[in-house]
């Protein structure tokens, strides 16, 4: 039960009602709509624990296959000097994740449905298209990143495995049916899997404790060696993926927070903690691929990019059986944690942007065959070799949606005719402008690279 302290109305409903075109009828993912309770009559740590999750669920998007293979190539080619962007990068992520609770808080509405009741109608259905084909890249990287784990671990051919990996909608829908709180619950499981993995690994690859200290310093290597600075690019460039500013904006309302000031206060507070402290987690799991990558591949002066490559060199490398198992794991594991987060995004895209609900297995059907059908076409036509390729297609494609979500994310959380007493600081949205900026730009040079045939 939440507090049901009474507060003036201009408090209680932060952003009038001019600084919208429209209203939304619908909260974000209705049906499980402030259905965890934030008791009043609580400790402050247990009211914090209710908060805890969403932020889980926002983390999985940075360590995706995509994540890996560039951590991997660092790591290999240049040893611990890039950790320092992996921190910046992971700063950068709590920033912007920090205004989606903000937004979501504030107003009540997740970042979809403020576009579509901030811009003119004509605007929500473009937007909401880029907004699935982004859905559907991630997604694709989701596939090709879980089949690469079945075949590494099972050996099940590339192409059988991602087929296999339609049978996630079965496992999505039972989760579903046992509340918010078992999805959180399966995320935060299976990302202890992933984090157990790596820190055997580690143990097992024994790094330099002095050298990966010095390497979350930055260096004035990383801009005067071009080599050093294309890969410390790409870090950055794929940290934040679009899908994760819609899901945190509409997973955050699944919490009873109340509608006073200090009661969202408090909640902004929480919701904060929460995915700031999640993303360490998330940044803990990045430098151990770079670490890892590092302290084995580099050391031995070997270049690599490839998960499957990287896979076979642990066993020779490590002298330890479990070392490759425990990798082709914990990608596995990435693999299906991610599919549940982008399962969620669809759905608040596809409601909020153009208000059209879909049955959960359709909607999730609908999005994995717009992902397995290219994988499949990809490794009958061209071989297993050229995936490697579609993954860094799919990365060029978040880039082009992520200026449609991180500009309108600034510009919402900076007004104060819409969020009322919760804008956000003129210093923050002052540093998130300038992140903005510097992840449009780093992603336009990727998408510049990708067509002038700079990539891979």
């Amino acid at each position: 039960m939440t507090s049901e302290v009474s507060q003036p109305e201009s408090l209680a409903q932060p952003a009038k009602h001019h600084a919208w075109l429209r209203h939304s009828d619908q909260p974000p993912l209705a049906d499980t709509f402030r259905t965890i309770p934030v008791r009043a009559n609580a400790s402050g740590w247990r009211r914090f624990m209710a908060f805890v999750g969403p932020g889980y669920l926002v983390a999985v998007g940075y360590m995706d296959p995509g994540n890996w293979a560039t951590s991997l190539a660092g790591g290999s080619q240049f040893g611990y000097t890039l950790l320092s962007v992996a921190l910046l990068s992971n700063i950068m992520a709590i920033l912007l994740q920090s205004l989606c609770a903000r937004l979501a808080i504030a107003t009540g509405k997740d970042l979809a449905q403020a576009c579509r009741d901030a811009f003119p109608r004509w605007a929500s259905w473009p937007l909401w298209a880029l907004a699935e084909l982004a859905i559907c890249a991630t997604d694709l990287a989701e596939v090709i990143g879980t089949a690469i784990g079945l075949n590494l671990i099972f050996g099940i051919p590339l192409e059988i495995g991602i087929l296999i990996t339609t049978l996630d909608v079965f496992l999505i829908l039972w989760l579903q049916t046992k509340g918010f709180r078992w999805i959180e619950a399966f995320i935060i499981a299976l990302l202890g899997v992933i984090a157990a993995c790596f820190i055997v690994q580690i143990a097992m690859a024994d790094p330099d404790w002095g050298q990966v200290i010095r390497g979350f310093a930055p260096t004035t290597d990383i801009v005067t060696n071009p080599d050093m600075l294309y890969l410390a690019l790409g870090i950055i460039g794929a940290t934040v993926m679009p899908h994760n500013l819609y899901l945190h904006s509409g997973i955050i309302q699944t919490r009873a927070y109340g509608h006073t000031l200090p009661e969202k206060k408090e909640a902004l507070r929480f919701a904060t903690w929460d995915s700031s402290i999640a993303l360490m987690l998330a940044l803990g799991i990045n430098a151990s691929i770079l670490i890892l990558a590092a302290a084995t591949f580099h050391a031995s002066g070997q270049y690599v990019d490839d998960l499957g490559t990287a896979h076979e060199m642990l066993l020779p490398l490590l002298g330890h059986a479990v070392a490759p198992t425990l990798f082709g794991i914990a990608l596995l594991c990435c693999g299906l944690n991610s599919t549940v987060t982008a399962t969620m995004a669809g759905q608040i895209v596809m409601e909020g942007f153009i208000d059209i609900k879909m049955v959960a297995w359709a909607r999730r059907l609908i999005t994995r065959l717009v992902a397995i059908v290219p994988a499949i076409v990809v490794i009958l036509w061209a071989g297993e070799a050229q995936l490697g390729q579609l993954l860094i297609l799919s990365q060029v494609v978040l880039s082009l949606q992520l200026p449609f979500a991180v500009v309108p994310l600034v510009m919402f959380t900076a007004s104060k005719t819409k969020m009322g007493e919760l804008v956000a600081p003129r210093w923050v949205i002052g540093f998130a402008a300038v992140v903005a900026a510097l992840i449009i730009a780093l992603n336009l040079k990727l998408i510049f690279d990708f067509v002038t045939g700079a990539m891979g």
